[in-house]
């Protein structure tokens, strides 16, 4: 069973950048698809950015083109978000997630992944 720790959300201004990230327990975080989901209060659960095993293939909500981008460790069993341009709508709690088939595509509903973090609160202000 592997763990995953987000950290880095808070708060900050629109415009603003966040560098979010997900630390995993476990020797096979590098077999692992990872995605990042958000969910913000009323709201069901988004997809916001997956990256495969290798990190070859990545996939991005369309509302985060060119804005975040996700990226991985695997010699720290790490993922991260980076966030850039931030706007008000972003605010969320943002959760980590691991697919643990090894896959070269990545998947972007959220039934396909196996374990999820708890969650960081990003908010931004206009």
């Amino acid at each position: 069973q592997v763990q995953l720790v987000e950290s880095g959300g808070g708060l900050v201004q629109a415009g603003g950048s966040l560098r979010l990230s997900c630390a995993a327990s476990g020797r096979t975080f590098s077999s692992y698809g990872m995605g990042w989901f958000r969910q913000a209060p009323g709201k069901e659960r988004e997809f916001v950015a997956a990256i495969n095993w290798s990190g070859g293939t990545t996939s991005y909500a369309d509302f985060v083109k060119g804005r975040f981008a996700i990226s991985r460790d695997n010699a720290k069993n790490t993922v991260y978000l980076q966030m850039n341009s931030l706007k008000p709508e972003d605010t969320a709690v943002y959760h980590c997630a691991a697919d643990r088939r090894q896959l070269p595509i990545v998947a972007v509903a959220p039934g396909h992944y196996d374990n999820w973090g708890q969650g960081t609160q990003v908010t931004v202000s206009s």
